[in-house]
């Protein structure tokens, strides 16, 4: 047989899809015929819902167990992806830096017994607003307002 990739051979050669399971086992059709029993047919019934039930748990488990290293793959990608093109990456404002690198040394020069104190919450610093000016034909510049 042809073993594409959509196919249930190839799934399961692959490993993609449970092979082994008691569950399966119950799904194959039997073709002995059994006299009509409202008791038997009841029966029946609830216990294909919980064979059912206990497939479809046992499906869960199994993506999840073969799915269970693709985060740190991923990441691993994303990390390779990041420093292959740091060339496209805003670079970081020096003041961002140079308060990064201030707060490392504060950091490692800090001892470690030091007591905690509480700090204020942090004040809305005014920013200077930003003058639009646009150049005219003739050579001036002229100020234009910026109304919100």
């Amino acid at each position: 047989m042809k073993q594409l990739k959509w196919t249930k051979a190839f799934r399961k050669a692959a490993g993609k899809e449970m092979t082994v399971d008691s569950t399966l086992q119950f799904a194959a059709r039997r073709n002995i015929p059994v006299r009509y029993n409202r008791e038997h047919v009841a029966t029946t019934l609830k216990a294909m819902q919980r064979v059912s039930e206990i497939r479809a748990k046992r499906e869960r488990v199994f993506y999840k167990n073969r799915m269970a290293g693709n985060k740190e793959k991923q990441k691993a990608a994303d990390r390779k992806l990041v420093a292959e093109n740091e060339h496209l990456l805003p670079r970081q404002r020096a003041s961002e830096r140079i308060a990064e690198e201030m707060e490392a040394e504060a950091m490692e020069a800090e001892p470690l017994e030091t007591p905690v104190v509480q700090e204020a919450p942090p004040r809305k610093i005014a920013r200077k607003q930003k003058v639009k000016q646009r150049l005219l034909v003739g050579g001036g510049v002229e100020n234009v307002m910026d109304v919100d």
